[in-house]
Order: C-alpha cells, then structure tokens, then sequence
C-alpha cells in the first residue's frame, strides 16, 4: 500500500491519501482523542502517536492535525497506523451508528427562517457545487450551520478549522462568490 501525502494550507495539519475510500458518505472530525476512541479505531490509532491533536476523514483523504512537534518525527508513525489499519482491513468507524452519530453531533442544527429557504436552498447548491470540492482538496471540508439578516453562518472542518488562512478564504473567497450569486448576502462568518 503507498500512501500520498499533500500539504496544506494550515501548516499544522498534513493530508494522507491512502488510496482507498476512506468515508463512502459525509466526513468525520475528531478533535480529542476519547471521542476519537469511541467512534473509530483509525481514529484512535492516529491520536496515539504523539503530537496529534485532531484527524478528519474525507472521502478519498485522511486529515491529520499537529501541535508542537515536527511532521519529519511524526510522519512516520501516522504513516505506519494508516497503512496497518488498512492492511488489516479494520472498518474506519467502529460501527455505522457511532460514525452517524458522530457526523450528525458534528454538523450541529441549522438554523434559518423559512422565509430564506429558497435563499438557503441557493447557499447550500454553492457551497456543495463550488466550494466544499476545492475545500477538500486542501484536506478540510466547511458546512453550511445558518443564514440569518443576510450573514451566512459557516463551520469549518478538518484542514480548514485552525487554520491561518481561514478567515481569508471566508471573506475574501466564499463571502465574494456567495454575494455575486445571492444579493442577500452580506457576509459570511465562521461558527465552532
């Protein structure tokens, strides 16, 4: 098994690309290890290796997130877990219910009045059609969490949650393009 890795815009974070799926539908994100545990061995594998403070799964990508140490020492050993987790064909989610659980804990309620919905329902086609692919290219992913007097409410994920450049591609990327396609909309802002 060769696994690709990528950098990304968020020097902390490192994206793995083992060549298999790894999530068939939606994405995980982890940011403590219990919960990591819980719902996916991979998961808890990777938060083993020292340094790991959070992992996020794509489709096609892991996400690994560090603090403190060097990715030289720690690459490696997220390598070695990726590749023996694989190898050893161990599903990514400890069962269906924990991964659903965990994606639906992760997403949080949307909030809108019906009155938008036909603005949201805009919002939610741009984001899926222009946004999130390039965002998973760079190994995060960003859900649409609420629209309310013309701000649009965003959560970033893997990759992209900590990440220096975020503000910048909120503002100055999917705040632009969002305004260009929807009047309404005023500004974009990030929720956790």
């Amino acid at each position: 098994m060769f696994i690709q890795t990528e950098s990304t815009p968020n020097p902390a974070t490192l994206k793995f690309l083992p060549g298999v799926i790894v999530m068939e539908e939606g994405t995980a994100d982890f940011r403590d290890a219990d919960s990591a545990r819980l719902a996916s061995p991979l998961a808890g594998r990777l938060f083993d290796v020292p340094g790991v403070t959070g992992v996020f799964f794509g489709y096609d990508f892991v996400t690994v997130s560090k603090e403190g140490q060097d990715w030289q020492h720690m690459k490696p050993a997220i390598l070695g877990a990726i590749m023996e987790h694989f190898m050893a064909g161990l599903p990514v989610m400890a069962n269906e219910a924990a991964g659903q659980a965990h994606q639906d804990a992760d997403t949080g309620e949307e909030f809108f009045d019906k009155a938008d919905e036909e603005i949201v329902v805009t919002i939610k086609e741009l984001l899926d059609t222009r946004v999130r692919p390039a965002v998973a290219q760079d190994g995060g992913d960003i859900t649409f969490r609420g629209y309310e007097n013309g701000t649009v409410f965003l959560h970033m994920k893997g990759a992209c949650a900590g990440c220096p450049s975020s503000t910048a591609t909120l503002k100055h990327g999917i705040q632009n393009l969002l305004r260009h396609f929807v009047p309404e909309v005023q500004q974009v802002e990030q929720v956790v």
